[in-house]
């Protein structure tokens, strides 16, 4: 790549060509674009930060909303058994089972250890205020 040189400068304002201003736009959107790819793929494999509910495809996400809990529905996507989970987070298979089932809400400190386990916020865990009842 042609280095981009200023026509002119001054303490607050650089001039640029046309053209190197265009390729420097092009490369910044570039990059935005391969940091995405690179975001997306890591939390396809479990590495991501911050991942969100907008990573579970529509039917996952209908499931939730339907009652399931989010940790299971979550557990399922990753493709982890209840002991993967368990294993990974340092949390009991019992407790893991007990949360999915809504049996137990879990403490704080189980969901953090499962949301990062899962690469997600606690908040992608929590359940909807008024699930409907589980029959």
């Amino acid at each position: 790549m042609k280095a981009i040189r200023p026509i002119s400068h001054t303490d607050e304002t650089v001039t640029l060509r046309r053209a190197d201003f265009e390729r420097m736009l092009l490369a910044i959107e570039e990059a935005g674009d391969a940091a995405a790819l690179r975001d997306a793929a890591d939390r396809k494999n479990g590495k991501g930060e911050g991942a969100s509910a907008d990573d579970l495809p529509a039917e996952s996400v209908e499931r939730v909303l339907a009652g399931e809990h989010p940790v299971r529905i979550w557990r399922e996507h990753r493709r982890w058994t209840m002991q993967d989970l368990a294993e990974r987070a340092g949390v009991a298979p019992l407790a893991v089972a007990a949360i999915e089932a809504h049996a137990e809400p879990g403490s704080l400190t189980a969901c953090r250890r499962l949301a990062t386990a899962l690469a997600v916020a606690v908040d992608d865990l929590l359940p909807p205020e008024d699930p409907p009842e589980q029959g």
